[in-house]
């Protein structure tokens, strides 16, 4: 029985430990999706992982949000594409990690540099967007020079709430 016990109180130990926070990212900040924005320059300095949101804001069929494939991104082609969306407000959530391709459909609005490629890391990782130095993961208060997104919001991601809820209840029956 001792056993049983250490051993919850060690699971409760690790799952407060574990801190994976998700980042909202608002995709071109105050200018939002549109044709005037550079996405290369955005995304330089940022991280992306696994769980982060990105927002893309924009006038409700002015634009769209496809997710396509890197050779359709590189010929601004959505006849392929893996999502789309276009009613002015679209968050995606970032679920895998590698490099996900989003451009704006309407015709020569791509052309005209409205596509954007995230580089994304696995959860809590770190992964730079370009050939810069990666920018570790901070929250709290930022810094006058940090990297840290305009529009965030740090949020316990959906497995960590399931751990941590699983860990206080061990931690109940262990003080039962």
């Amino acid at each position: 029985m001792a056993v049983s016990r250490v051993l919850c109180v060690l699971l409760v130990v690790l799952c407060c430990a574990v801190q994976s926070f998700a980042v909202t990212y608002t995709v071109g900040d105050t200018n939002g999706w549109a044709t005037s924005v550079d996405y290369s320059t955005w995304t330089s300095g940022k991280s992306f992982a696994v769980g982060d949101t990105l927002v893309f804001t924009y006038g409700a069929g002015a634009h769209t949000v496809d997710e396509v494939s890197e050779s359709d991104y590189s010929s601004c082609s959505t006849g392929n594409s893996i999502s789309s969306d276009s009613t002015g407000s679209t968050s995606i959530t970032l679920k895998t990690p590698g490099t996900h391709y989003y451009i704006c459909g309407i015709p020569g609005h791509c052309s005209g540099g409205m596509k954007l490629a995230v580089t994304v890391g696995g959860n809590g990782t770190t992964t730079p967007v370009s050939p810069s130095t990666p920018t570790p993961r901070t929250f709290g208060p930022p810094s006058p020079n940090s990297n840290t997104p305009s529009s965030s919001s740090g949020t316990i991601s959906p497995s960590i709430v399931t751990i941590l809820f699983l860990g206080v209840t061990l931690l109940k029956l262990y003080l039962a």
